[in-house]
């Protein structure tokens, strides 16, 4: 099963070790599932990442969270989209998520963005927030 996950959940596992998001990474790192991502997503994430905000508020030391890069980096299933979406106009970046995962065949896109979380499914990949999928997890 290939998923996607959005920038959020995965700035939330960094900076909550024990919440939600954290668990579901945790479940990748048990190689129940296959994350795909795209030079966008990447992107973004590194962008985040140094927002002052967000560096304020980690928990883990910068080594950490520079493994947790690498090993996404090259654990992940990178694609490249060569098109490009228009489907979310409140946030337009929202769409990257959906080239990556429709680029990917993805079957799930995990985010806590009400705006993707409102379409609940695009082109048949199901949106849902990390407890969602945690939940849907533990029933296979």
């Amino acid at each position: 099963m290939i998923i996607v996950l959005d920038t959020n959940v995965l700035i939330s596992a960094l900076l909550s070790p024990q919440g939600v998001p954290a668990k579901v990474m945790n479940r990748w790192e048990a190689e129940e599932f296959d994350v795909a991502v795209s030079p966008s997503l990447l992107v973004e994430l590194e962008r985040v990442l140094h927002y002052p905000r967000i560096r304020e508020r980690f928990q883990e030391p910068q080594e950490k969270i520079n493994l947790f890069l690498k090993r996404l980096k090259r654990v992940s299933i990178h694609v490249r989209p060569d098109f490009r979406l228009d489907v979310i106009k409140d946030d337009p970046d929202d769409n990257r998520i959906l080239e990556c995962a429709l680029t990917a065949n993805a079957s799930y896109i995990i985010s806590g963005d009400d705006h993707l979380l409102s379409l609940e499914r695009y082109r048949g990949i199901e949106i849902l927030p990390p407890v969602g999928f945690l939940a849907l997890l533990e029933l296979h």
